[in-house]
């Protein structure tokens, strides 16, 4: 007798462990979240997507323009740089620009 009722006991906690691991996972109306669930992941998968994308399109405009910016400034102090040593150069030998 006793070992009849130490088998309906395992067997009742490994029914009750198997609900509640279903109920875990799935909740309590299984059915209806399929399509629902499956739908609004997508769609936050997309949104996620799209706030990426845009990032680094900023990003990249923004670098872009600090470098365009940068490049600008080094070429006129290389143009000011060069230009009284052009002039120097130029009238020491003796021609005019």
């Amino acid at each position: 007798m006793t070992g009849e009722y130490d088998a309906q006991l395992l067997e009742s906690v490994g029914v009750r462990r198997q609900r509640l691991g279903g109920a875990l996972l799935h909740g309590r109306e299984r059915t209806r979240r399929g399509a629902d669930r499956t739908v609004k992941a997508i769609v936050a998968g997309l949104a996620v997507a799209a706030v990426l994308c845009a990032g680094c399109v900023g990003w990249s405009y923004v670098q872009e323009r600090l470098g365009d910016a940068r490049a600008g400034a080094t070429a006129g102090a290389a143009a000011t740089a060069e230009s009284p040593a052009t002039a120097t150069a130029s009238t020491s030998t003796g021609v005019r620009s």
